[in-house]
């Protein structure tokens, strides 16, 4: 017998059908026993009156796995409406050891650090189970969006010969016996794909060696980025942005149901200049601080209904050395950030495409030229006006679901103390 699962029972009412699954809980009251299975579409109650049926039950410990096979029976009670009747259970995986914490509750009661530690019980609760597959479906909708945008999806390297953003933020390694880091981004070769394809986009890992213990960093995140030539400025990139961001939340909603935020036709946009003034902070601020991007989420929602807002205009010094400057305001950016509820979750702009502005960018910073050839040789053969983002997967979705902390929507982080399981 073909196993289903628990979504499709209600389309087999009266028939015997086998499905399989975790133990979610069991209910061992005097005349009846309950038990709850688990698999990846939901649950389903099986009731057991047998007396040998329930011996054997009372020997399986919740997680272990279990195939049954039963009636399905109408029940307005049960889940989704059905129950199955009349089973036969038998153990495909039994559980010898004590849980470190319970599953079946609605939430979890384990602190953070102890489901980290328990990522592989942890994770199939269904709070934590029900992010990832809104992390899934947010990954997808970017893909659409972009496809839909003419864009081609690349994969690029994730070892490297050189830093990417600075040299104080990368994983060393021993590249057989040269040195070699774990990429940051995958800015230089998405900016050379454009040469090829015009416009493309990568969904992979970027590592950054930052020593910062918070509850929005990670030293290994999923980076949703894209690169477009051909612009104007950076307003191209950031109205191809908008209409990608809304892609993400149309396909989250469709896949899991979740409530999303509305994306305004034009999100607001502020100068950085302006953005200072907003959040109260002193006017030679060179970035803002966390406590400056609430500010201005509080005011995109007070002033235009909106939980999104772009910051334009970053100040080139907070930039890298790719980054187009402002032509009207040279200290100044086409660079911006995209604040999500008051957090920066995309950072974009346009880049330089001209050989020799690149050569005097690195001068600039101090930086040789020979270190970064590979790279630079593809606006030796001519490179158009591009521009691009990367969106940090993990902070879009903490934001989208209000969890505070990035770890709560990652399975196995990786931070500043972290590195297994």
């Amino acid at each position: 017998m073909q196993r289903i699962l628990s979504a499709q029972l209600s389309e087999h009412v009266h028939e015997k059908v086998a499905i399989a699954g975790w133990i979610h809980r069991r209910r061992l009251l005097k005349s009846v026993a309950f038990l709850i299975v688990r698999d990846a579409a939901g649950l389903s109650q099986v009731v057991v009156t047998d007396p040998a049926t329930r011996a054997q039950l009372e020997q399986l410990a919740e997680e272990s796995v279990v195939e049954v096979t039963a009636v399905v029976t109408a029940n307005p009670q049960a889940p989704n409406g059905v129950e199955l009747t009349g089973p036969q259970v038998r153990e495909l995986s039994a559980v010898g050891v004590p849980l470190p914490f319970e599953l079946h509750r609605p939430t979890l009661t384990a602190g953070l650090p102890a489901q980290l530690d328990h990522a592989a019980l942890a994770l199939r609760h269904p709070s934590r189970a029900a992010t990832l597959r809104i992390a899934a479906a947010a990954t997808a909708g970017f893909r659409k969006a972009l496809e839909a945008q003419r864009f081609v999806e690349i994969q690029t390297p994730k070892i490297v010969g050189s830093a990417t953003e600075s040299g104080s933020s990368v994983f060393r390694l021993d590249y057989f016996g040269r040195p070699g880091y774990l990429a940051q981004s995958p800015q230089f070769y998405k900016q050379l794909m454009v040469g090829v394809f015009e416009r493309v986009f990568e969904v992979g890992p970027v590592f950054r060696a930052e020593p910062s213990d918070t509850a929005r960093h990670l030293a290994q995140y999923t980076s949703l980025d894209a690169e477009m030539g051909f612009i104007a400025d950076h307003r191209d990139v950031m109205a191809a942005l908008t209409l990608v961001v809304r892609g993400m939340l149309a396909e989250v909603t469709a896949r899991t149901g979740h409530r999303t935020p509305e994306v305004p036709a034009e999100v607001p946009a502020v100068h950085f200049t302006e953005a200072l003034r907003i959040a109260g902070a002193p006017p030679d601020e060179p970035d803002l601080a966390p406590a400056h991007e609430r500010a201005l989420g509080e005011w995109a929602r007070r002033e235009h209904g909106s939980e999104f807002v772009f910051v334009t205009g970053y100040p080139m010094r907070k930039r890298p050395f790719y980054t187009h400057p402002d032509p009207g305001r040279p200290a100044y950016s086409n660079g911006f950030d995209l604040l999500f509820r008051g957090l920066e979750i995309v950072t974009g702009g346009q880049r330089l495409h001209r050989y020799e502005d690149y050569v005097a960018a690195l001068s600039a910073a101090g930086e040789p030229v020979e270190a970064y050839r590979g790279y630079l040789d593809g606006f030796l053969y001519g490179m158009p006006p591009h521009g691009g983002w990367a969106i940090g997967l993990e902070r879009f979705v903490a934001r989208l679901t209000g969890l505070a902390n990035v770890r709560e929507v990652t399975a196995f982080p990786r931070d500043l103390h972290r590195i297994a399981p």
